[in-house]
């Protein structure tokens, strides 16, 4: 009986190892027979990685972006980078859905930024006081409170009804810097308020995307340690060469930050 017992254990065991296998099996397949779409705004088309495909013009799409280096892993059945630097939540919805389709296994997206004006926050705080760049930052939070949450559920009202059949993984934005150390730059209280306002409009998104069933991607934790004035950064700090890249991830930033958060949720 003891060993009848022990017996029926593991072959329990073994059947639900099994299964959760070949469920792993099965979804990786799905992403790599389906097709795999990649929309959103400059951390998706992947400004500051260099090597931009010159075909896809201001946009900015790199070959060191992490859906490229995506597909490139996984070879999926169609792949449509469609990303593109500047692009807000309205320009995904009039110009980046066009791939989608029910044959859409996988869609990934970063959005929202530059509706809650990004590039304007970052430029005050360089150029101006810490009041006024604080100042800058609320203004921001406002809009992420009251206006960015419709914004974001019109995009992923409209991925859900053009793929409903895809696995939608929504990647956040990091934080820019490392905090406690002595860097250059912007002040401790500048840095701080910027690395608040990062988390506060991920909390957002993450929100909107959990409520819509998708995944929400936390880059934060990868990019730990490898922030602005960490002596390892995977970001740039302004490039008064480039300015359009400042604040942007590295390529290093696009591997090694982006990358395994999309494979990990894919």
């Amino acid at each position: 009986m003891r060993r009848s017992r022990i017996t029926a254990y593991v072959t329990s065991l073994l059947l639900a190892t099994g299964l959760a296998l070949t469920g792993a099996a099965a979804t990786e397949a799905q992403a790599a027979t389906g097709g795999y779409v990649a929309l959103g705004d400059s951390y998706s088309s992947c400004v500051g990685a260099g090597n931009y495909i010159s075909s896809s013009g201001s946009c900015d799409r790199s070959t060191n972006a992490y859906p490229y280096l995506w597909n490139a892993a996984h070879s999926p059945s169609s792949f449509s980078f469609l990303a593109c630097s500047g692009a807000t939540t309205d320009d995904v919805l009039s110009g980046q859905l066009g791939s989608l389709s029910s044959s859409t296994a996988l869609v990934s997206i970063t959005i929202g930024g530059n509706d809650a004006g990004f590039a304007d926050v970052m430029t005050t705080c360089v150029l101006s006081s810490d009041s006024t760049c604080l100042s800058r930052i609320s203004t921001a939070e406002a809009y992420v409170d009251s206006t960015l949450p419709g914004k974001l559920d019109d995009v992923y009202d409209a991925i859900t009804a053009k793929a409903p059949n895809a696995k939608v993984v929504v990647l956040g934005y990091p934080r820019f810097y490392k905090l406690g150390t002595t860097c250059l730059g912007l002040s401790a209280t500048k840095r701080s308020a910027i690395n608040n306002a990062a988390d506060y409009i991920d909390t957002a998104i993450a929100k909107r995307a959990a409520d819509h069933g998708f995944v929400f991607g936390d880059v934060r934790t990868t990019f730990t340690g490898h922030e602005i004035c960490s002596g390892s950064s995977w970001l740039h700090s302004v490039n008064w060469l480039d300015i359009g890249e400042s604040y942007h991830p590295t390529a290093a930033g696009q591997s090694g930050g982006y990358l395994p958060v999309l494979t990990s949720n894919a």
